[in-house]
């Protein structure tokens, strides 16, 4: 065993002894194990398509809103708006060239449909994938979309509640602590909206209880993201150009909507891991964890497809099948091999039973 070696087999030795480093290690090994980073960024791309036709839909609203209305032009000036890029100048420019177009409306509101609709189903497989739902067992179109027009309605419900509280907090408090308190009273809503998410979205075979771990975690790194965003757009970006701006929001748009979705990813990875004590997982293989069997078969049984269908997983001790020393294919008398029977191979292995999942 040479000293690199050596010494990762030390740092895997600790974690596997310790609980706190053995969870965190078991949530990125079981990210990997769903391709998270695949489900984050078709989050991404499904939240980027649903923005952009808002853009549109906001540009053609303000100008029905703001045709022959001085105090509402003033008033949309002083916002954030105006600090917006492209957006921000054109209305700084002129902001009675606004106008509304119903074509540009219809366009906006489908385009924000089928990007809501995308995002929403994009959520549901997510979840199903880090539960390691096998397809048999998974709803259908009909029972999605009933689920995706719940999550919208969630999701209305919680920004209202979240604007509400955080204006009679404004009101009721001023300076640093108001600030202070914006920001608590931010991060429980945006806890308690990350619960009521996962909720409409995780299986129904998953107690709520099994969901608050990641929830707890998520709201607050929301929160912080949040925060990180609006500075980024009131002090980094609001006197860049428009060539500048534009590529500007366009990367800085993308990268926190990114961000966002491995937050999410992460945090019902989070629920799994501690829902079935997934931990220990090994970091040099082999040998493999009673933890690291049951998720690869885990993975391995979510690929039934149809009721008729059942996939068996089983791990081999010693040499695997088809390695140097293994005789595979047929006996000498026309026999099936040793590996055949379930019973020791002819390397000295043994089969062994995988651990069953505990939801």
């Amino acid at each position: 065993m040479n000293p690199i070696e050596r010494a990762l087999r030390g740092v895997d030795g600790f974690q596997q002894r310790h609980r706190a480093p053995g969870v965190v290690i078991g949530v990125v090994r079981k990210y990997g194990d769903d391709r998270g980073g695949l489900l984050s960024a078709l989050i991404t791309y499904y939240g980027f398509v649903a923005l952009i036709p808002l853009l549109l839909l906001l540009s053609t609203v303000l100008g029905f809103v703001l045709h022959g209305h001085p105090g509402a032009q003033r008033s949309v000036l002083d916002s954030a708006l105006a600090d917006f890029p492209i957006i921000g100048d054109q209305l700084r420019q002129n902001v009675h060239s606004l106008q509304g177009s119903g074509l540009a409306l219809l366009i906006g509101a489908l385009g924000m449909l089928y990007g809501a609709l995308g995002i929403a189903q994009v959520l549901q497989h997510a979840m199903a994938e880090v539960w390691n739902v096998p397809g048999v067992q998974r709803p259908g179109y009909w029972p999605r979309l009933v689920r995706s027009l719940l999550l919208f309605a969630v999701l209305g419900t919680g920004l209202l509640l979240g604007t509400a509280a955080a204006s009679l907090v404004g009101t009721a408090l001023g300076g640093v602590p108001a600030r202070i308190g914006g920001l608590v009273v931010s991060a429980l809503v945006n806890t308690a909206l990350c619960l009521a998410c996962f909720r409409v979205l995780t299986p129904r075979e998953v107690p709520t209880r099994l969901l608050w771990p990641g929830c707890a975690i998520a709201g607050p790194l929301f929160t912080v993201l949040q925060v990180f965003g609006s500075l980024l757009v009131t002090h980094e970006l609001r006197h860049a150009g428009q060539v500048y701006g534009f590529f500007a929001t366009v990367i800085g748009l993308l990268s926190w909507l990114y961000l966002a979705a491995q937050v999410t990813v992460y945090a019902a990875e989070t629920n799994v891991v501690l829902a079935r004590r997934l931990w220990p997982r090994s970091l040099l293989q082999p040998p493999l964890t009673d933890a690291d069997e049951a998720v690869l078969s885990s993975v391995a049984r979510q690929e039934e497809r149809r009721p008729e269908q059942r996939v068996d997983v089983s791990f081999h001790d010693g040499e695997e099948p088809g390695e140097p020393g293994d005789t595979g294919g047929t006996g000498a008398d026309g026999s099936d091999g040793p590996d055949s029977t379930g019973g020791p191979d002819s390397t000295g292995g043994t089969e062994r039973p995988v651990r069953p999942d505990s939801s």
